[in-house]
């Protein structure tokens, strides 16, 4: 199955690779006679530079969790709200001050679409809800989830349209920064979003998948920036949801709670002990803790604290459950309901392009003519 072709793999990184060498930087090394270094001096030599750039006593934002692993390596979870100019700073700022080795987003590979468009371009994708969107996204995780996904990105065009602001600002703010940062590695942390939805779908009953379908079909109250920045100890699109799927345990389950495991479990992974550059095969290797930057939702930060220091096992999580009686039932509705409306829109048109053709003079004359011409018996 899919969530269990996902499992046990190390973190995934994004698609496009940091570069490595800080350009204000680089030249000063390489100058004089520090051209004819080696490879590895010069490699060493960055890594100095940017263990002197790491602040010993960092200044961090107070939407910062510092979490410290085992070995001494070190997490500090950016708790964020997704449409946030403040968060994007807090981002920034940290990534700055720690000079990290590793940095995680919450984001899985099906998503990270978003951090290589300009903002602009995200924005009105955002706004847009397509029919090639809803086919793309039934073809990936099948109807009801596929469904269900387009509802809840309505949620999110409707806090885009309401905000005139693109999601996801902070996650490539993390992602420029952390391509300046010398030996930074850029991981995705999250679970992949087929998964996540066809777990909460199946935690669901029919009448359920109708109640939240009906709920986040009518949603329209109206944002100002100001409630998101008041939303700043929770996300507002988290607190939103949480709101709407308040009376659905299992549902808050599959969606944040399951997410708090998976995002400890990368973050953990992302969090080992850092090699040091050997100048050669025979000097000893020296390994120093990691630095670990975290970005993720406000409403994860709780749960990510909670299942720091626990026994943490993904296989369950990422495992898509078979099929209940009620979703097979319910997904048969889907269709008939959609194959039933497609035929009665095509016999209204049919109705209607019959009736107008009929009423044009031509058609009239043409009948008559031929009504007149018919031979009586």
């Amino acid at each position: 199955m899919e969530g269990e072709e996902e499992q046990g793999q190390p973190p995934q990184e994004a698609d496009m690779e940091p570069v490595v060498g800080a350009s204000e930087v680089v030249p000063r090394v390489l100058s004089g006679e520090s051209q004819n270094l080696s490879d590895a001096d010069a490699l060493t030599l960055l890594l100095e530079m940017k263990l002197r750039r790491r602040r010993e006593r960092p200044s961090l934002p107070r939407t910062v969790t510092e979490l410290v692993a085992e070995d001494g390596s070190r997490v500090y979870v950016v708790g964020t709200a997704h449409f946030s100019d403040d968060s994007k700073k807090d981002v920034v700022k940290t990534i700055r001050e720690v000079q990290p080795d590793v940095v995680v987003v919450e984001l899985c590979q099906y998503r990270v679409s978003m951090l290589k468009m300009d903002e602009s371009t995200l924005l009105q994708e955002a706004k847009e809800l397509s029919l090639e969107k809803l086919q793309q996204a039934v073809r990936q995780n099948g109807v009801m989830s596929g469904l269900m996904q387009m509802l809840l990105l309505k949620v999110s065009a409707h806090i885009t349209e309401q905000l005139g602001m693109a999601p996801g600002g902070e996650f490539r703010e993390a992602f420029k920064e952390a391509s300046k940062v010398p030996f930074c590695k850029f991981h995705l942390g999250d679970r992949p979003i087929p998964v996540t939805f066809k777990r909460a779908i199946a935690a669901l009953s029919f009448w359920q998948k109708v109640k939240l379908a009906w709920g986040l079909c009518f949603l329209s109250d109206p944002i100002s920036k100001d409630d998101v920045e008041r939303c700043k100890q929770k996300d507002l699109l988290e607190q939103m949801m949480a709101e709407m799927i308040g009376e659905f345990p299992d549902l808050h389950r599959t969606i944040v709670s399951e997410r708090d495991v998976y995002l400890t479990y990368m973050l953990r992974q992302a969090a080992r002990r850092l090699e040091l550059p050997r100048s050669s095969d025979a000097e000893p290797r020296k390994c120093v803790p990691s630095v670990v930057v975290g970005v993720v939702g406000m409403g994860h930060v709780p749960g990510i604290e909670k299942n720091w220091t626990t026994d943490l096992n993904i296989q369950e999580i990422m495992t898509v459950p078979p099929p209940s009686v009620s979703g097979r039932v319910s997904r048969l509705a889907v269709k008939a309901a959609f194959l039933g409306l497609l035929g009665y829109g095509l016999y209204w048109m049919g109705r209607r392009a019959t009736s107008l053709v009929l009423s044009l003079p031509v058609t009239q004359y043409c009948l008559q003519r031929a009504s007149t011409a018919r031979p009586h018996k």
